[in-house]
C-alpha cells in the first residue's frame, strides 16, 4: 500500500528550445507522479501557449504524458500561469486534468492550504499588473483565439521580447511579492498555508498574519533543477530533482 502524498510544481516553462526540460518532466509524470494522490502544476506549464489548436509535436508528447498520468487513476490539477493563461477546455479534455481558478483553497490531509500562480502577489510590479489586466480580458482572448495560429505567434513572439526588455530595466525586488498582498490573501481566504510559484524563488516563508502563524512555500523553477513540494500527512518537504 503506498504512503498517502501530493505532489506541488510549477514553472516548468516547457518549450521545444529546451528538450532536456521535457524529458525530465516525461520521467517524473511516468515515475514518481504515479504514486501521488493528486499532482496540482500551479502555472506556467508552457514557456507560451497559442491556443490549444497548437500542433506543435513537443507540446503534444506532454500532452500525450498527462493523460497517461491521468489515466492511471492519479488526478492532475492545473492552474494558468502568466505565459500559459490560453489553455482552456480542449487541452482538459485531451489530457484528462482539471483547471483551476487562481486562489483555490483545498484541503491537504486536514491542512487548508491556498494555492495560487504568485503573480496577483506582486503588486509592486504595476506595469505587469496593467498588462496582465488587459491579457486576461475574455473578449481580447476571444478575439484571438480566432486568428490564424501563424498570427498568434508573432503576437506572443512581440509580447514576450516586450516582456525580456521591460524585466531588463525592473529591480528584482519590484518584480517579488508584496507584504501587504499576501497578508490579504492569508485573511481572505482564512488560511493559514499558502503555495504558489513564479518569481523562480523556492523557499519557506514563516510569518505571522494578525498573530497566527502562517507559511508561505515558494515553488521552484525547473530551468536548472525539478523543484518539486512533497505534502504527506507526516509534513512537508520542498525539494529538487535531478537532471
Amino acid at each position: 500500500m503506498r504512503a498517502p502524498k501530493t505532489l506541488f510544481i510549477s514553472d516548468l516553462h516547457l518549450d521545444a528550445s529546451d528538450p532536456a526540460i521535457a524529458r525530465q518532466f516525461h520521467a517524473f509524470l511516468s515515475g514518481e507522479a504515479r504514486e501521488a494522490d493528486a499532482l496540482y502544476v500551479l502555472g506556467d506549464l508552457f514557456e507560451v501557449w497559442f491556443g490549444d489548436d497548437d500542433p506543435d509535436r513537443s507540446a503534444r508528447a506532454t500532452l500525450a504524458s498527462l493523460r497517461a498520468l491521468t489515466e492511471s487513476g492519479v488526478p492532475c490539477y492545473l492552474m494558468h500561469g502568466n505565459r500559459d493563461f490560453m489553455l482552456g477546455r480542449r487541452f482538459c479534455r485531451e489530457t484528462g486534468t482539471t483547471l483551476l481558478p487562481d486562489g483555490t483553497v483545498i484541503d491537504l490531509y486536514g491542512e487548508r492550504a491556498l494555492l495560487m500562480h504568485g503573480d496577483l502577489l506582486c503588486t509592486d510590479d504595476e506595469d505587469y499588473q496593467r498588462m496582465r489586466r488587459v491579457l486576461r480580458n475574455r473578449p481580447l482572448q476571444w478575439i484571438f483565439r480566432r486568428l490564424p495560429l501563424e498570427r498568434r505567434r508573432t503576437i506572443a513572439q512581440r509580447l514576450r521580447e516586450g516582456s525580456r526588455e521591460r524585466v531588463g530595466m525592473k529591480a528584482p525586488e519590484i518584480m517579488d511579492v508584496n507584504g501587504t498582498a499576501v497578508e490579504r490573501a492569508f485573511r481572505e481566504h482564512s488560511v493559514r498555508t499558502l503555495i504558489h510559484g513564479h518569481t523562480h524563488r523556492p523557499a519557506v516563508h514563516e510569518l505571522s498574519v494578525d498573530g497566527t502563524p502562517a507559511r508561505r512555500i515558494v515553488l521552484g523553477d525547473w530551468y536548472t533543477q525539478g523543484s518539486v513540494l512533497e505534502w504527506s500527512p507526516a509534513g512537508f518537504k520542498l525539494r529538487s530533482l535531478t537532471r
